[in-house]
């Protein structure tokens, strides 16, 4: 049997575990959404990302209105984002970033041969690139087959796409990394980039790029003010 003092010293005790085990909670979600924000840019008002981003912002306003038809269901961004570094690689195998691509626009698409609306949408990227694609503007189309790796070549070759860059990455990292900023949740995942790595819009799902909704929407994104 406890005394009354012994009593009163175990109650003390047991308070104090109790607020340092509140005060460790309160530190812990504090870091998670620390963690969260400079995963997602850390856009502050202030921010390094806020300010390189803002063009992005204000080209997504000027796309919005463009954002129907066969591309209404594209989301024009309302918040900053820089898009992480993300590693694929090239045709001959070289190692490549988003970082390869800053100055100029980019139409960034996931796919995979396994997936049947991204090989669908392949020949509506490949004309959308045909018509607009320059030293200002390129559809990167990062396929993320994880076993043959030629399966994805030999079926873009069956098909007749010539005149997209080949872009792979057979980790699937670069679904990862999107999904972790919140911008994959599906395939295919398309975002339309500005030359600074800056979200502009995002799709999950296919689209006609070839439409002339399409076009409108990218050719927006493209005009300068």
């Amino acid at each position: 049997m406890l005394s009354e003092q012994e009593k009163r010293a175990y109650a003390k005790r047991r308070l104090l575990v109790i607020l340092l085990g509140g005060a460790a909670g309160v530190l812990a979600g504090m870091s998670l959404l620390y963690g969260i924000n400079k995963l997602q840019g850390n856009a502050g008002a202030s921010s390094p990302v806020a300010a390189a981003c803002q063009p992005a912002l204000d080209l997504a306003k000027r796309v919005a209105p463009h954002a129907r038809g066969e591309v209404a269901a594209v989301n024009v961004a309302s918040k900053p984002l820089q898009l992480p570094p993300m590693s694929f690689r090239d045709a001959q195998g070289q190692d490549r970033t988003m970082a390869d691509f800053r100055g100029r626009t980019v139409l960034l698409n996931l796919w995979a041969t396994w997936c049947v609306p991204c090989r669908k949408e392949m020949p509506a990227l490949e004309a959308l690139q045909a018509k607009l694609g320059s030293e200002n503007f390129e559809v990167v189309a990062i396929n993320i087959d994880t076993r043959d790796p030629e399966k994805p070549k030999n079926w873009l070759k069956e098909v007749g796409i010539s005149k997209l860059g080949y872009y792979a990455d057979p980790t699937g990292k670069v679904f990862q990394d999107l999904k972790e900023v919140g911008k994959a949740f599906g395939m295919p995942t398309t975002l339309l980039v500005d030359p600074q790595g800056c979200e502009i819009a995002a799709l999950a799902g296919p689209a006609e790029w070839a439409s002339e909704d399409a076009m409108k929407l990218v050719q927006a994104a493209l005009t300068k003010s």
